[in-house]
């Protein structure tokens, strides 16, 4: 009996069929994990912080992907830097994962000393003639972009970061992004491949029937339904809900904020979408009353009624309100493990307890993250079932996980596989 081999990485691609899920086997299989941490998290453009992750001089912090791990800190002269987290000696991690503080950067196996800019100075034993400055650490590709931190692994990283940095840094700076402070940290280890995790994101055909905290702020006919199948009654509401969007969106452009809907999906390296959405009921922000949360606004923001600016890339999503940001980013771990960090941003002088409730700030995507864990690993186990098979998305509602998986397999085929 001949034994079968598995089909190749581009036997899968070439599988997807249009308007449908991937082959299970994208979203299960290990040299698959692999291909998508080399073509998507080193030679994409990704977001892995914040600026206000390292507020001070020596704050520092280590972001793992895959097997590189990176060090964002801030130096003497409070500038950023990004670099990587080996020793040039031989090889050893100079700081362990999270968050620490350092005046400089010490390997702990053979004290090679590095200053927070990266220049070696200091390697015992090596001799007079030991060029220190051959052996600093190696930089890392980035951009702060309103505050957001953007990394690329890739000697050529891709040009059109251009279009995210000329949507962003305007509709950014209000919210003073990078003097904002981290009120609270979650850090949840989904069951899921890393794909699942962004498409469940970016659909809400699942939100009424799963997350009913994020209902009472959050509408989720933005992202689209059948009006064939909404009531007389639900048609009109829907209709206003529209009318009113158009309308809300020319009184916040004629005030000067940016708020119509800036995409880049499909044809393009660099994939996001931005748009300034409506907050339901009260109108102010994604908590449990859609009431402000604190009482100081964001950086120079005077309004709690300017919606909620929402931003996605293929490995985060971001909501900026005048009171607070929630910004999450996602790190595939294996092929069916998945971390999502979600930070919780407030005034950088706002206090706990006097200007903001922490339970109020946070329960709302405390609440959807968990929730949206136990759909991705449902998502995962049925992915791995052999009774599994591609299915068809909806045109009303699921038309933005159409485009990602059709760039995800256009990335892979541009990369070889």
């Amino acid at each position: 009996m001949l034994n079968r081999l598995p089909s190749s990485i581009s036997a899968l691609l070439e599988a997807r069929a249009d308007g449908h899920s991937l082959p299970a086997g994208l979203y299960t299989r290990e040299d698959v994990f692999e291909a998508d941490i080399d073509v998507f998290f080193h030679k994409h453009w990704i977001c892995v912080g914040l600026d206000c992750d390292v507020a001070e001089p020596g704050d520092a912090t280590v972001i793992d992907i895959g097997k590189t791990s990176l060090i964002l800190l801030r130096d003497d002269d409070g500038e950023i830097r990004v670099l990587h987290n080996v020793c040039r000696h031989r090889g050893s991690r100079l700081l362990n994962p999270g968050k620490t503080i350092v005046s400089k950067l010490v390997c702990p196996y053979h004290t090679w000393t590095y200053e927070l800019t990266g220049e070696l100075s200091y390697a015992p034993h090596m001799g007079k003639d030991f060029d220190k400055d051959c052996h600093g650490l190696k930089p890392v590709t980035f951009k702060s972009i309103g505050g957001l931190i953007y990394v690329c692994l890739s000697d050529n990283p891709p040009e059109d970061i251009a279009g995210l940095e000329q949507a962003m840094v305007e509709r950014l700076a209000p919210y003073d992004i990078r003097n904002a402070k981290i009120a609270h940290q979650t850090d949840v280890i989904e069951d899921g491949n890393w794909k699942l995790t962004m498409e469940n994101n970016r659909e809400c055909y699942h939100c009424s029937a799963n997350h009913p905290e994020l209902c009472v702020s959050f509408v989720d006919l933005d992202f689209g339904f059948d009006p064939e199948t909404l009531s007389p009654e639900d048609r009109e509401q829907a209709e206003e809900h529209f009318r009113l969007y158009e309308e809300r969106t020319q009184a916040w452009e004629a005030d000067g904020f940016p708020s119509a809907a800036v995409e880049q999906l499909t044809d393009c390296a660099t994939n996001f979408r931005t748009q300034r959405l409506i907050i339901s009921g009260a109108g102010e922000s994604q908590t449990h009353d859609a009431t402000a949360a604190s009482s100081k606004l964001l950086g120079q923001m005077t309004r709690k009624d300017l919606g909620d600016t929402h931003l996605w890339g293929h490995n985060s999503w971001n909501h900026f309100m005048g009171d607070h940001a929630v910004v999450a980013t996602v790190i595939p771990l294996s092929a069916g493990k998945t971390l999502v960090r979600t930070k919780w941003l407030v005034h950088k002088d706002a206090v706990e307890g006097v200007d903001y409730d922490l339970d109020k700030l946070t329960d709302v995507w405390v609440a959807t993250t968990d929730q949206d864990a136990d759909l991705v690993a449902r998502s995962h186990a049925g992915a791995l079932d052999p009774a599994y098979q591609p299915g068809p998305y909806s045109r009303f509602s699921e038309t933005n996980l159409d485009k990602f998986a059709t760039w995800y397999i256009d990335r892979m085929r541009a990369h070889g596989y």
